[in-house]
């Protein structure tokens, strides 16, 4: 049964796990797990007219409110926007995220997602997460015992995605469409950087999945199949 698991979701900007799972991180804590929601980036290149900084502290806002909804932690902002790089420094933190907060299940970018952040947070969660369970790499939190599950959520816009797991989100879109109107500023930005309605948006990629599994609203996300953990143990709530 998945219960008393903790879920870590891993996105780049306070906002793309909302875009992507919050469906699924909504039926994780229905079903009694606990979700933490970490960004490596603190979003302060995502707006107009404000300096970063009133940026930041407006998005770590807006985050903190987002998952407050579902009863799920906030965390991160790590990284400015567009600095997310592979380094021993940004792997050593990596596993101390994973190790801290006893990750059962990891829940992040698909290598091939269109933007760098993405594809390097992506990055660093599969190069951290086994060293997360070797006790001789040492960081402030202990070793892991086991080496969680890692998930890929689709890319945007389900770009070259092909989905091997599907979750019926058709009870928790609503609670989807509310986190993604928590980050107001992000709605607004949206809107005049890219002319993307993302409330719309989410709507209508949720309606498309679901058709394709035979639901009403979806999302879908991929296994990472990485010695010595295979698929033998989803962790899915579908």
């Amino acid at each position: 049964m998945i219960k008393d698991l903790n879920i870590l979701a891993i996105g780049a900007h306070p906002d793309d796990l909302e875009l992507l799972c919050a469906g699924t991180l909504s039926k994780y804590i229905n079903l009694g797990n606990k979700v933490i929601m970490y960004h490596t980036c603190n979003g302060d290149k995502g707006g107009f007219n404000k300096a970063p900084e009133k940026i930041r502290k407006e998005r770590e806002i807006e985050a903190r409110n987002s998952a407050g909804i579902i009863g799920a932690k906030s965390t991160g902002g790590d990284f400015e926007d567009g600095n997310v790089y592979i380094n021993d420094q940004s792997k050593k933190l990596m596993v101390e995220i994973i190790r801290k907060y006893k990750a059962d299940v990891i829940i992040t970018h698909h290598p091939d997602d269109y933007h760098t952040d993405h594809i390097n947070t992506s990055r660093l969660v599969t190069e951290a997460n086994y060293m997360a369970s070797i006790q001789n790499y040492v960081t402030e939190s202990p070793y892991l015992k086991k080496v969680p599950l890692v998930y890929f959520m689709e890319t945007l816009g389900g770009i070259n995605f092909i989905p091997e797991y599907y979750v019926d989100i058709s009870d928790t879109m609503e609670t989807k469409k509310k986190m993604i109107a928590a980050h107001k500023s992000q709605v607004n930005f949206l809107k005049e950087h890219s002319h993307l309605d993302i409330i719309d948006w989410i709507e209508v990629c949720g309606r498309y999945r679901g058709y394709q599994c035979g639901v009403k609203y979806a999302e879908c996300l991929n296994q990472r199949i990485d010695w010595p953990v295979g698929k033998s143990g989803n962790l899915l709530p579908i």
